[in-house]
Protein backbone atom coordinates (compact mmCIF):
# COMPACT_ATOMS: atom_id res chain seq x y z
CA UNK A 1 0.00 0.00 0.00
CA UNK A 2 2.62 2.14 -0.27
CA UNK A 3 1.97 6.00 -0.98
CA UNK A 4 -1.38 5.10 -1.39
CA UNK A 5 -4.63 7.26 -0.66
CA UNK A 6 -5.63 5.43 3.04
CA UNK A 7 -7.37 7.83 4.96
CA UNK A 8 -6.15 7.24 8.21
CA UNK A 9 -6.97 9.26 11.39
CA UNK A 10 -4.39 8.87 15.00
CA UNK A 11 -6.32 9.83 17.60
CA UNK A 12 -3.94 11.13 19.91
CA UNK A 13 -0.60 13.69 19.52
CA UNK A 14 1.41 12.53 22.10
CA UNK A 15 4.77 10.55 21.96
CA UNK A 16 3.04 7.93 19.85
CA UNK A 17 0.36 9.50 18.15
CA UNK A 18 2.91 12.30 16.75
CA UNK A 19 5.31 9.52 15.95
CA UNK A 20 2.29 7.48 14.22
CA UNK A 21 2.37 10.55 12.34
CA UNK A 22 5.57 10.91 11.38
CA UNK A 23 6.47 7.31 10.31
CA UNK A 24 3.31 7.30 8.21
CA UNK A 25 4.15 10.36 6.41
CA UNK A 26 7.63 9.37 6.00
CA UNK A 27 5.94 6.06 4.04
CA UNK A 28 3.77 8.22 1.96
CA UNK A 29 0.68 8.09 4.10
CA UNK A 30 -1.24 11.45 5.21
CA UNK A 31 -3.24 10.81 8.16
CA UNK A 32 -4.91 13.41 10.06
CA UNK A 33 -4.08 13.76 13.79
CA UNK A 34 -6.51 14.89 16.66
CA UNK A 35 -5.99 15.46 20.17
CA UNK A 36 -8.71 16.03 23.25
CA UNK A 37 -6.78 18.48 24.92
CA UNK A 38 -6.43 22.31 24.33
CA UNK A 39 -2.44 21.50 24.04
CA UNK A 40 -1.67 23.92 26.53
CA UNK A 41 0.15 20.73 28.59
CA UNK A 42 0.52 20.58 32.22
CA UNK A 43 3.12 20.85 34.52
CA UNK A 44 6.47 19.77 32.70
CA UNK A 45 8.37 16.49 33.42
CA UNK A 46 11.18 15.42 33.11
CA UNK A 47 12.13 11.93 30.83
CA UNK A 48 14.38 9.39 30.26
CA UNK A 49 15.12 7.60 27.14
CA UNK A 50 17.73 4.61 26.75
CA UNK A 51 19.77 3.60 23.96
CA UNK A 52 17.07 1.93 21.75
CA UNK A 53 14.62 5.21 22.25
CA UNK A 54 17.40 6.93 20.40
CA UNK A 55 18.01 4.37 17.75
CA UNK A 56 14.35 4.64 16.74
CA UNK A 57 14.52 8.80 16.90
CA UNK A 58 17.35 7.79 14.49
CA UNK A 59 14.91 6.09 12.29
CA UNK A 60 12.34 8.54 11.98
CA UNK A 61 14.95 11.16 11.31
CA UNK A 62 14.54 12.85 14.15
CA UNK A 63 17.69 12.04 16.90
CA UNK A 64 19.98 15.49 15.10
CA UNK A 65 16.94 18.22 16.95
CA UNK A 66 17.02 15.89 20.37
CA UNK A 67 20.92 15.63 20.13
CA UNK A 68 21.86 19.05 21.27
CA UNK A 69 18.60 18.67 24.31
CA UNK A 70 19.04 17.48 27.56
CA UNK A 71 22.32 15.83 28.78
CA UNK A 72 23.77 12.38 27.80
CA UNK A 73 23.61 9.67 30.22
CA UNK A 74 26.50 7.47 30.11
CA UNK A 75 26.23 5.18 33.94
CA UNK A 76 23.24 4.67 36.20
CA UNK A 77 24.27 3.72 40.03
CA UNK A 78 22.29 1.82 42.45
CA UNK A 79 22.36 2.97 45.72
CA UNK A 80 20.09 1.52 49.28
CA UNK A 81 17.97 3.96 51.07
CA UNK A 82 21.30 5.41 52.81
CA UNK A 83 23.10 6.25 49.53
CA UNK A 84 25.73 3.72 49.73
CA UNK A 85 26.60 1.95 46.41
CA UNK A 86 24.93 -1.45 45.72
CA UNK A 87 26.23 -1.57 41.58
CA UNK A 88 26.17 0.55 38.68
CA UNK A 89 25.86 -0.17 34.72
CA UNK A 90 27.68 1.08 31.87
CA UNK A 91 25.09 2.60 29.83
CA UNK A 92 28.14 2.89 26.66
CA UNK A 93 29.00 -0.65 26.91
CA UNK A 94 25.08 -1.47 27.31
CA UNK A 95 23.86 0.35 24.41
CA UNK A 96 26.66 0.49 22.08
CA UNK A 97 26.26 0.88 18.99
CA UNK A 98 22.67 1.26 19.58
CA UNK A 99 22.30 4.71 20.64
CA UNK A 100 22.93 7.34 23.99
CA UNK A 101 20.87 7.25 26.68
CA UNK A 102 19.43 10.73 27.44
CA UNK A 103 17.20 12.93 29.40
CA UNK A 104 15.77 15.85 28.83
CA UNK A 105 11.76 17.94 29.37
CA UNK A 106 9.01 15.93 28.24
CA UNK A 107 7.85 18.66 26.48
CA UNK A 108 11.26 19.12 24.45
CA UNK A 109 10.37 15.58 23.18
CA UNK A 110 7.01 16.68 22.46
CA UNK A 111 7.89 20.24 20.44
CA UNK A 112 10.09 18.10 18.04
CA UNK A 113 8.01 14.88 17.19
CA UNK A 114 4.67 17.48 16.52
CA UNK A 115 7.79 19.75 13.90
CA UNK A 116 8.48 16.53 12.70
CA UNK A 117 4.73 15.01 12.18
CA UNK A 118 4.16 17.20 10.32
CA UNK A 119 0.28 18.67 9.22
CA UNK A 120 -2.15 19.99 11.36
CA UNK A 121 -3.17 18.84 14.84
CA UNK A 122 -7.21 19.27 15.35
CA UNK A 123 -6.90 19.79 19.19
CA UNK A 124 -10.18 20.32 21.66
CA UNK A 125 -11.26 16.96 19.41
CA UNK A 126 -13.23 14.38 21.37
CA UNK A 127 -14.01 10.99 19.41
CA UNK A 128 -17.60 9.79 20.40
CA UNK A 129 -18.21 7.58 18.12
CA UNK A 130 -16.88 4.32 16.21
CA UNK A 131 -18.71 2.60 13.87
CA UNK A 132 -16.64 -0.38 12.56
CA UNK A 133 -17.10 -2.09 8.71
CA UNK A 134 -15.33 -4.42 7.06
CA UNK A 135 -14.08 -2.09 4.93
CA UNK A 136 -13.91 1.23 6.64
CA UNK A 137 -14.29 3.29 10.02
CA UNK A 138 -16.91 5.76 10.51
CA UNK A 139 -15.81 8.21 13.38
CA UNK A 140 -18.18 10.25 15.24
CA UNK A 141 -16.83 13.40 16.90
CA UNK A 142 -17.78 15.27 19.92
CA UNK A 143 -19.44 18.35 17.63
CA UNK A 144 -21.22 15.93 15.93
CA UNK A 145 -19.38 15.76 13.03
CA UNK A 146 -18.54 12.44 11.12
CA UNK A 147 -15.95 11.41 8.76
CA UNK A 148 -15.19 7.77 7.48
CA UNK A 149 -11.99 5.97 7.53
CA UNK A 150 -9.57 3.30 6.35
CA UNK A 151 -7.71 3.61 9.40
CA UNK A 152 -8.47 4.07 12.72
CA UNK A 153 -5.15 4.52 15.08
CA UNK A 154 -5.55 4.92 19.26
CA UNK A 155 -2.67 7.00 20.26
CA UNK A 156 -4.68 7.95 23.18
CA UNK A 157 -2.95 6.53 26.28
CA UNK A 158 -3.49 4.63 28.78
CA UNK A 159 -7.53 5.92 29.05
CA UNK A 160 -7.83 5.49 25.84
CA UNK A 161 -11.48 6.49 23.73
CA UNK A 162 -10.32 4.56 21.12
CA UNK A 163 -10.05 1.22 22.99
CA UNK A 164 -13.38 1.48 25.16
CA UNK A 165 -15.33 2.46 21.93
CA UNK A 166 -13.53 -0.67 19.67
CA UNK A 167 -14.81 -2.69 22.42
CA UNK A 168 -10.33 -3.96 22.74
CA UNK A 169 -10.72 -3.78 26.57
CA UNK A 170 -11.62 -2.16 29.50
CA UNK A 171 -9.71 0.72 31.98
CA UNK A 172 -6.41 0.24 32.91
CA UNK A 173 -6.29 -1.63 35.80
CA UNK A 174 -3.67 0.01 38.74
CA UNK A 175 -0.12 -1.77 39.24
CA UNK A 176 -0.32 -1.17 42.85
CA UNK A 177 2.00 2.03 42.76
CA UNK A 178 2.12 5.80 43.69
CA UNK A 179 4.45 7.47 41.21
CA UNK A 180 5.80 11.45 42.10
CA UNK A 181 7.72 13.15 39.37
CA UNK A 182 9.18 16.47 39.63
CA UNK A 183 12.05 19.12 37.70
CA UNK A 184 14.18 20.12 40.53
CA UNK A 185 16.81 23.14 39.58
CA UNK A 186 18.85 23.76 42.00
CA UNK A 187 19.86 20.66 43.82
CA UNK A 188 22.95 18.89 44.14
CA UNK A 189 25.13 18.63 40.80
CA UNK A 190 24.72 14.56 39.91
CA UNK A 191 26.91 13.32 36.22
CA UNK A 192 24.91 9.73 36.34
CA UNK A 193 21.28 8.32 36.85
CA UNK A 194 21.24 8.00 40.40
CA UNK A 195 18.60 5.28 42.35
CA UNK A 196 18.33 4.73 45.78
CA UNK A 197 16.76 1.75 46.47
CA UNK A 198 14.21 1.58 49.65
CA UNK A 199 11.24 -0.22 51.68
CA UNK A 200 9.14 -0.57 48.70
CA UNK A 201 9.97 2.36 47.57
CA UNK A 202 12.37 4.04 45.81
CA UNK A 203 13.66 7.44 44.46
CA UNK A 204 15.79 8.03 41.32
CA UNK A 205 17.70 11.26 39.56
CA UNK A 206 18.96 11.91 36.88
CA UNK A 207 20.69 15.20 35.19
CA UNK A 208 19.31 16.89 32.46
CA UNK A 209 22.19 19.73 32.01
CA UNK A 210 21.45 23.07 32.74
CA UNK A 211 21.30 22.54 36.46
CA UNK A 212 18.04 20.74 35.68
CA UNK A 213 17.15 17.24 37.39
CA UNK A 214 14.83 14.74 36.22
CA UNK A 215 13.13 13.37 39.54
CA UNK A 216 11.22 10.09 39.97
CA UNK A 217 9.81 8.53 43.16
CA UNK A 218 7.56 5.99 43.51
CA UNK A 219 6.42 3.61 46.68
CA UNK A 220 3.75 0.70 47.45
CA UNK A 221 -0.08 1.43 47.42
CA UNK A 222 -2.91 3.24 45.64
CA UNK A 223 -4.00 6.67 47.33
CA UNK A 224 -3.48 9.08 45.82
CA UNK A 225 -1.92 12.30 48.53
CA UNK A 226 -3.62 15.54 48.58
CA UNK A 227 0.06 17.36 49.17
CA UNK A 228 2.14 15.13 46.83
CA UNK A 229 5.28 17.31 48.03
CA UNK A 230 4.85 16.87 51.60
CA UNK A 231 4.26 13.26 51.47
CA UNK A 232 7.93 12.97 49.23
CA UNK A 233 9.72 14.81 51.95
CA UNK A 234 7.96 12.61 54.28
CA UNK A 235 8.40 9.32 52.88
CA UNK A 236 11.93 10.44 51.42
CA UNK A 237 13.00 12.17 54.41
CA UNK A 238 15.36 9.64 56.07
CA UNK A 239 17.13 8.41 52.92
CA UNK A 240 20.99 9.65 52.33
CA UNK A 241 23.27 10.23 49.37
CA UNK A 242 21.73 13.49 47.29
CA UNK A 243 18.44 13.44 48.40
CA UNK A 244 18.00 15.82 50.82
CA UNK A 245 19.69 18.63 48.34
CA UNK A 246 16.60 17.38 45.80
CA UNK A 247 14.01 18.06 48.89
CA UNK A 248 15.61 20.94 49.73
CA UNK A 249 15.02 22.05 46.36
CA UNK A 250 11.66 20.74 45.32
CA UNK A 251 9.31 22.75 44.94
CA UNK A 252 6.17 21.11 42.94
CA UNK A 253 5.30 17.01 42.11
CA UNK A 254 3.40 15.70 40.19
CA UNK A 255 1.54 12.07 41.19
CA UNK A 256 -0.64 9.67 39.53
CA UNK A 257 -1.36 5.95 40.11
CA UNK A 258 0.78 3.44 37.98
CA UNK A 259 -1.22 1.72 35.71
CA UNK A 260 -1.32 -1.31 33.23
CA UNK A 261 -3.75 -2.11 29.81
CA UNK A 262 -2.93 -5.89 29.32
CA UNK A 263 -5.53 -6.95 25.93
CA UNK A 264 -6.07 -10.18 24.09
CA UNK A 265 -5.88 -8.15 20.81
CA UNK A 266 -4.71 -4.61 19.88
CA UNK A 267 -7.29 -4.26 16.95
CA UNK A 268 -10.42 -5.25 15.73
CA UNK A 269 -11.52 -4.05 12.19
CA UNK A 270 -9.53 -1.53 10.89
CA UNK A 271 -8.96 0.03 14.50
CA UNK A 272 -5.39 -0.53 16.19
CA UNK A 273 -3.95 1.06 19.07
CA UNK A 274 0.09 1.70 19.84
CA UNK A 275 1.52 2.91 22.43
CA UNK A 276 0.19 2.82 26.09
CA UNK A 277 -3.32 2.38 24.47
CA UNK A 278 -2.24 -1.08 23.61
CA UNK A 279 0.37 -2.51 26.44
CA UNK A 280 0.77 0.63 29.47
CA UNK A 281 3.25 -0.75 31.66
CA UNK A 282 4.76 0.58 35.24
CA UNK A 283 7.49 3.06 34.04
CA UNK A 284 10.12 1.20 35.90
CA UNK A 285 12.18 -0.11 32.62
CA UNK A 286 12.13 3.27 31.46
CA UNK A 287 10.64 2.25 28.14
CA UNK A 288 7.32 3.90 27.54
CA UNK A 289 8.87 6.59 25.36
CA UNK A 290 10.39 3.77 23.15
CA UNK A 291 7.99 1.17 23.01
CA UNK A 292 5.75 4.11 21.74
CA UNK A 293 8.46 5.07 18.91
CA UNK A 294 9.30 1.43 17.85
CA UNK A 295 5.48 0.81 17.48
CA UNK A 296 4.61 3.59 14.77
CA UNK A 297 8.37 2.25 13.11
CA UNK A 298 6.74 -1.08 13.09
CA UNK A 299 3.27 -0.07 12.00
CA UNK A 300 4.21 2.29 9.42
CA UNK A 301 6.29 -0.28 7.77
CA UNK A 302 3.50 -3.10 7.66
CA UNK A 303 1.39 -0.46 6.13
CA UNK A 304 3.81 0.16 3.47
CA UNK A 305 5.02 -3.44 2.60
CA UNK A 306 1.24 -5.23 3.05
CA UNK A 307 -1.38 -5.53 0.31
CA UNK A 308 -4.18 -4.86 2.84
CA UNK A 309 -5.45 -2.61 6.35
CA UNK A 310 -5.97 -6.21 7.91
CA UNK A 311 -2.96 -7.80 6.89
CA UNK A 312 -0.76 -5.36 8.29
CA UNK A 313 -2.17 -4.98 11.22
CA UNK A 314 -1.63 -8.36 11.67
CA UNK A 315 1.70 -8.26 10.72
CA UNK A 316 2.62 -5.23 13.35
CA UNK A 317 0.66 -6.90 16.30
CA UNK A 318 2.53 -10.89 15.14
CA UNK A 319 5.99 -8.43 15.26
CA UNK A 320 4.90 -6.64 18.24
CA UNK A 321 3.96 -8.79 20.89
CA UNK A 322 7.39 -10.67 21.98
CA UNK A 323 8.93 -7.40 22.47
CA UNK A 324 5.90 -5.60 24.52
CA UNK A 325 6.28 -8.86 26.40
CA UNK A 326 9.45 -8.74 27.08
CA UNK A 327 8.94 -4.88 28.89
CA UNK A 328 6.37 -6.12 30.96
CA UNK A 329 7.90 -9.48 32.17
CA UNK A 330 11.02 -7.38 32.71
CA UNK A 331 9.55 -4.53 34.54
CA UNK A 332 8.00 -6.99 36.93
CA UNK A 333 11.24 -8.43 37.63
CA UNK A 334 12.44 -5.10 39.01
CA UNK A 335 9.77 -4.11 40.76
CA UNK A 336 9.80 -7.45 42.62
CA UNK A 337 13.58 -6.74 42.90
CA UNK A 338 12.86 -3.54 44.61
CA UNK A 339 10.49 -4.68 46.82
CA UNK A 340 12.28 -7.58 48.25
CA UNK A 341 13.18 -6.61 52.07
CA UNK A 342 16.55 -4.79 51.73
CA UNK A 343 19.04 -7.06 54.13
CA UNK A 344 17.78 -9.99 51.56
CA UNK A 345 18.29 -8.10 48.76
CA UNK A 346 20.90 -5.63 48.89
CA UNK A 347 24.22 -8.26 49.31
CA UNK A 348 22.68 -9.48 46.15
CA UNK A 349 23.01 -6.24 44.20
CA UNK A 350 26.05 -6.06 45.59
CA UNK A 351 27.14 -8.87 44.10
CA UNK A 352 25.40 -9.27 41.03
CA UNK A 353 23.32 -6.42 40.16
CA UNK A 354 25.23 -5.33 36.96
CA UNK A 355 24.69 -8.04 35.74
CA UNK A 356 20.55 -8.26 36.69
CA UNK A 357 20.01 -5.05 35.67
CA UNK A 358 21.69 -5.13 32.11
CA UNK A 359 19.60 -8.40 31.16
CA UNK A 360 16.50 -6.67 31.50
CA UNK A 361 17.27 -4.60 28.57
CA UNK A 362 19.52 -7.95 26.89
CA UNK A 363 16.10 -8.07 23.84
CA UNK A 364 15.92 -4.67 23.08
CA UNK A 365 19.67 -4.04 22.00
CA UNK A 366 18.42 -5.77 18.94
CA UNK A 367 16.40 -3.75 16.37
CA UNK A 368 12.38 -3.76 16.67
Amino acid sequence: MAGSNLRILVVGAGIAGLAVARTLRLAGFRPEVTERSSGGGDTDIGIYLPGNAERALREIGLADPVRPLGQVIRRQRFADARGYELCEVDLGRLWAGVGECRALPRSDLHRVLLSGAGGEVRYDTQVRGLDLTRDAVTVTFADGRQAEYDLVVGADGRRSAVRALAALGGPARPAGQVVYRSIVTGGPLLADWTGLLGERAAFVAVPMGAGRLHCYADEVGTALPADPLARVRERFGGYGGPVPAILDAMDQVQVTRTDEVQLGCWSRGRVVLVGDAAHATGPTLAQGAAMALEDALVLARALDRSATVPEALESYESRRRPRIKWVVDRTRDRDRTRDVPPPLRDPVLRDRGNRIFQEHYRLLVAPA
